[in-house]
């Protein structure tokens, strides 16, 4: 293979890396700024009224312990685990979310992912870790709000048993039942782990408590559901065009004695009636499921739709992370016969696909591999303006990375033959180029200790590998063997060994370049507050 013409490749090479790390670590990010936007509200709305609230809602989180992998904790796996999973989901925040400067930032639970299971250190760990991650570089323009989740405080089953999480919860993120109001509209969120537990336990009471009371007001603003667990829906409910996962029916356990739940995919069929009759939304927001699903609940009032969001990291089970803009009224006088879609209006938003990212990372660097093996000899043709300007790069990579012209395998060289006393035979490179003349006669041997030197074999474009000297051995040894396996050393396995260690230099000249772009883009923005 030409020199030329392997440099040339190998400089495309380095460009088609550089220009993947660029996409893969940085451009990609930037994609949903480009396909997502605010959704507008309807002209009847917009006219009587002021600005709208926008609002982006994220769900299921989810930062990876120990509790994740079934890796021993503190161990390099979870640690990588845990570094690549929490850096994505820094930059689809700092890159692809907070640039569409949202007025109000909600979180639909499972910040954690071990919540129960975590000592006072690994939770205040978590702790950090989450807030690092979702960083606000204003807080003054944007509010969050954070809802409870199965993988945070756990469900009824085990918070009842468990209230010292409950209160960490609380402590850190906030009350688990709560409402706000943003401009004109007013969320709901609520406890939805709690929701079906034992009637006389404490933290079901205290969560039906809080939804009575909100049906005893006049509803004045349009309402949203905040709700970590969706609502009840039949078996192999269809869930949109943007569902990527096969449908997952109701699955509901309790513990004994006390009836707790421990696992529910969904919230029961009467609960979620009852919520919905007592609250009255024009809208529910959930998460739970890592998977994007659309539905629509009848109520006596009229339908109610319902979004449950897919998760925003790629290590929980979805390859198509999203996060949802969501534009809300302003309207300072509202009623229940302005239809919700004037109301509010959502638009989801995907994120970039982490894994198929690594894929082409790992698809490219075998394509490298077999390019630089098996590339043809006389290379392929390019234009001639392209010719001249690969040459002109070619040789001032060769001028910096290449000391000394590799000399050509049918280039003149002497070799030496040398005999140890047992009688076997070593071929040696001479140092120097210029023969020697040997001083003593045909017949003199000239020795040093036991090796045995010979007169030198000149090797020719003509003799390729042959070499004809007057020898004495001890040992039955045939010198047409010896110079058919040098040969073949040098036009077979040499040659190979050769390529393997030319590839070999290719690749670090490769890495040399786009390791250092690969780390500078790994770390830009990973800093810590």
């Amino acid at each position: 293979m030409g020199q030329g013409q392997l440099w040339r490749l190998t400089l495309v090479l380095c460009v088609v890396w550089a220009l993947s790390l660029l996409y893969g670590e940085m451009v990609s990010y930037w994609v949903p700024l480009w396909s997502c936007s605010w959704p507008s509200l309807t002209s009847s709305s917009s006219s009587n009224g002021g600005d709208q609230v926008n609002v982006a809602v994220i769900a299921d989180p989810q930062l990876m312990d120990k509790t994740s992998l079934n890796l021993p904790p503190k161990s390099l796996a979870l640690e990588a685990a845990q570094f690549y999973t929490d850096l994505y989901m820094r930059r689809s925040f700092r890159s692809s979310i907070l640039p569409f400067k949202p007025h109000v930032v909600i979180f639909l639970g499972d910040q954690f992912d071990g919540g129960p299971l975590l000592s006072d250190e690994e939770w205040q760990e978590s702790l950090w870790r989450f807030k690092n991650t979702f960083y606000l570089l204003k807080k003054e323009e944007t509010n969050i709000y954070y809802l409870s989740g199965n993988h945070d405080i756990g469900y009824s089953g085990v918070n009842s048993r468990s209230p010292k999480v409950v209160s960490l919860f609380e402590k850190d993120f906030g009350k688990r039942n709560y409402r706000f109001i943003a401009r004109e509209v007013e969320y709901i969120a609520v406890d939805a782990q709690t929701l079906d537990g034992p009637v006389q336990g404490k933290l079901t009471s205290s969560s039906w408590e809080f939804v009575q009371n909100i049906s005893k007001e006049v509803v004045s603003r349009p309402r949203i559901l905040l709700t970590h667990i969706p609502l009840y829906r039949a078996d192999e409910t269809p869930c949109g065009s943007y569902r990527s996962s096969p449908i997952i029916n109701q699955r509901i356990r309790r513990s004994d004695p006390d009836q707790g739940i421990t696992y529910q995919n969904y919230l029961s069929e009467e609960t979620s009636a009852r919520l919905l009759e007592l609250i009255k939304p024009i809208l529910v927001l959930s998460g739970h499921d890592h998977d994007q699903c659309t539905v629509t609940h009848s109520t006596p009032t009229g339908a109610v739709t319902e979004h449950t969001l897919g998760t925003v990291s790629w290590q929980q089970g979805n390859l198509y992370p999203s996060f949802m803009l969501l534009s809300a009224t302003s309207i300072p006088s509202w009623n229940t016969t302005i239809p919700p879609e004037q109301a509010v209006s959502t638009h989801l938003c995907f994120l970039p696909m982490q894994t198929h990212i690594y894929i082409w990372y790992l698809f490219l660097f075998v394509v490298t591999l077999l390019l630089l093996l098996f590339w043809p000899a006389n290379g392929l043709s390019c234009p001639e303006p392209c010719n001249r300007f690969m040459s002109s790069i070619g040789e001032t990579l060769r001028s910096i990375m290449v000391s000394h012209k590799e000399k050509d395998e049918d280039e003149d060289c002497e070799y030496e033959m040398i005999w140890d006393a047992e009688g076997s035979m070593h071929l040696v490179k001479k140092a120097s180029a210029v023969p020697r003349t040997m001083k003593t006669s045909d017949n003199t041997l000239t020795g040093r200790g036991n090796v045995v030197a010979r007169p030198t074999a000149r090797k020719t474009a003509t003799q390729e590998g042959e070499a004809s000297v007057t020898v004495d051995m001890t040992a039955d040894v045939k010198v047409d063997d010896i110079g058919k396996s040098s040969t073949f050393y040098r036009s077979k396995a040499g040659k190979v060994i050769r390529r393997f260690v030319r590839v070999f230099r290719l690749l670090v000249f490769i890495a040399a370049i786009n390791l250092p772009l690969y780390m500078m883009l790994l770390f830009k923005d990973w800093n810590d507050h």
